[in-house]
């Protein structure tokens, strides 16, 4: 009997503290915040889904050289951001310019992977352009040097050489059965002949791509800033393609100020779209791409 008390009383105070407890959890459940949804969701489109190819503007004739412009990030990817500005809506407005440049020196064919701000990932950019049958592909981006705000100037970007050897192994697995390549078909073909194919036509792709490159620092000299080593090259999905010459342009650093302020004014977009567009035009001239069209609309 003289040990039913104290067994009781720690009944009791066990049942009062896990009454407490829960009183508590309920009382802070209903009292807090919602949690903050921090998971990015994206709605993607159903399997099996085509999505349509951009518009294609400029000279009528399909045998007129096409240029597919790519403005960088878009859609939940604001990429870079810096002077209040943010890279997404920079680049398009640069790429717009470039469009407009383009399709008044005549000549060519133009269409733009993205007119608005809407998410692509790297790989369907890429299909874009091969899709369409592009003979140019550029790339448009500008950077940020976080809090060095010193960084400045323009650069230029190829595929690095190992990068273009791994781009070229997984297309001839991807692609070796009913796909075409530089106008060579790899359809029924072994793996070895395929294999040799595409390497041998990201080669070319790739001396092409440098070519251009060249151009766009050549003619950029004297009205653009570059980086003090402006050519540059790195394993970028978004230049993979193996049969179309392909450049990253990055137009300066929006972080810094001089930079941002180029980029965010007319005359400034108009000064890079006028010299890449010069650079794309002797490009052409020197490929033979209805050379006497381009020249007369050249003027």
């Amino acid at each position: 009997m003289m040990y039913r008390w104290p067994k009781i009383a720690i009944l009791l105070g066990g049942l009062i503290g896990v009454g407490v407890f829960f009183a508590l959890a309920w009382w802070l459940l209903l009292s807090s915040k919602p949690i903050p949804d921090y998971v990015l969701r994206i709605k993607l489109p159903h399997a099996g889904k085509t999505v349509g190819l951009p518009h294609i503007e400029g000279a009528e004739s399909p045998a007129a050289p096409l240029v597919v412009i790519d403005p960088g990030h878009g859609g939940y990817d604001p990429g870079a951001s810096g002077s209040g500005l943010q890279e997404k809506a920079v680049v398009l407005r640069l790429a717009q310019a470039l469009r407009n440049a383009l399709l008044e020196q005549g000549g060519v064919r133009v269409a733009m992977t993205r007119r608005d701000d809407r998410f692509l990932v790297l790989d369907e950019r890429v299909a874009i352009a091969r899709d369409l049958g592009a003979n140019l592909f550029i790339s448009i981006h500008a950077d940020s040097g976080g809090s060095d705000e010193e960084l400045s100037g323009a650069s230029v970007y190829t595929l690095s050489n190992e990068a273009s050897s791994e781009a070229a192994a997984r297309f001839a697995v991807r692609e070796n059965e009913s796909n075409i390549v530089n106008g060579a078909s790899l359809d029924g073909r072994d793996d070895k002949v395929t294999s040799i194919l595409v390497e041998l036509s990201q080669r070319q792709t790739q001396e092409n791509s440098v070519e251009l490159a060249e151009l766009i620092l050549r003619e950029g000299r004297g009205q653009l800033d570059f980086l003090s080593s402006p050519r540059r090259s790195a394993a970028l999905r978004v230049l993979r393609a193996p049969d179309i010459p392909s450049v990253l342009y990055e137009a300066g650093f929006i972080s810094n100020q001089d930079d941002a302020a180029h980029l965010a004014s007319a005359e400034g977009r108009k000064t890079i779209a006028d010299s890449l567009a010069r650079a794309v035009r002797i490009y052409f001239i020197r490929h033979s791409y209805q050379q006497d069209s381009i020249v007369e609309n050249a003027g």
